[in-house]
């Protein structure tokens, strides 16, 4: 197995947890502080990174750097990541903003779990039912959790949940709402569906440890990052 420098690691994964997540080079740049010729070196590998530098990337990009690291094909540097084959958690969200806190407030939970956002309720279901762009997908490599927006193009979160629950294959995914709405009709209906339960937008730690709190950690999502003692 070819062995890949750390420095073009660093930047097969920087590169491609952007891209997944849909920020231009120029707003990771922003985020981080540096200048976009800088984040172009280090996805092509020609950048040494320091310690405070990854530090500032992961940061950006709402990972952890354990995440930043564990997605990285040690078999070729020229092998896109396929980050999306086993995760722990679906993110479907359409928001950039949003979509960013609610990265930071899992990060923020300690949590090292691979995350995988999609940013329209179609591509969701073609992720889950392994069709379309995901078609290559296996249908049992399913994410143990969904955290699902409400309010998304092509087709709406409450669509998503009924066909999510609707189906034998995926109905046992514990599915989460993501909504800044008050209307009791639509956490009515949500329920209804099949929905686990809440997180009110924006997500931030708080209310994304008082969800956990409330399911009682049961998901094999909620995994820690080890202890400084372990």
């Amino acid at each position: 197995m070819e062995k890949i420098a750390i420095e073009k690691r660093l930047g097969i994964s920087v590169k491609n947890w952007r891209t997944q997540l849909a920020i231009p080079q120029d707003e990771l740049a922003r985020r981080s502080g540096f200048h976009r010729s800088y984040i172009s070196d280090v996805e092509r590998g020609a950048r040494n990174v320091s310690l405070k530098g990854i530090e500032k990337l992961s940061e950006a990009l709402g990972i952890s750097i354990q995440t930043l690291f564990a997605d990285v094909d040690s078999k070729s540097a020229s092998t896109p990541l396929r980050t999306d084959e086993m995760v722990d958690i679906l993110l479907v969200e359409d928001n950039e903003n949003d979509m960013f806190l609610t990265m930071q407030a899992l990060k923020k939970a300690n949590l090292t779990n691979r995350i995988f956002v999609v940013r329209d309720g179609a591509a969701a279901l073609n992720y889950l039912f392994c069709t379309g762009e995901f078609a290559y997908r296996r249908l049992n490599d399913q994410p143990q959790v969904i955290l699902l927006d409400l309010n998304l193009p092509k087709i709406d979160g409450l669509e998503v949940l009924r066909r999510v629950k609707a189906d034998a294959r995926t109905r046992a995914i514990p599915v989460v709402v993501l909504t800044a709405s008050r209307d009791d009709a639509a956490i009515a209906t949500c329920k209804r569906l099949g929905a686990e339960t809440f997180i009110a937008k924006p997500v931030n730690f708080q209310n994304f440890s008082a969800m956990t709190l409330q399911l009682s950690l049961q998901w094999a999502l909620l995994k820690s990052a080890p202890s400084a003692g372990n």
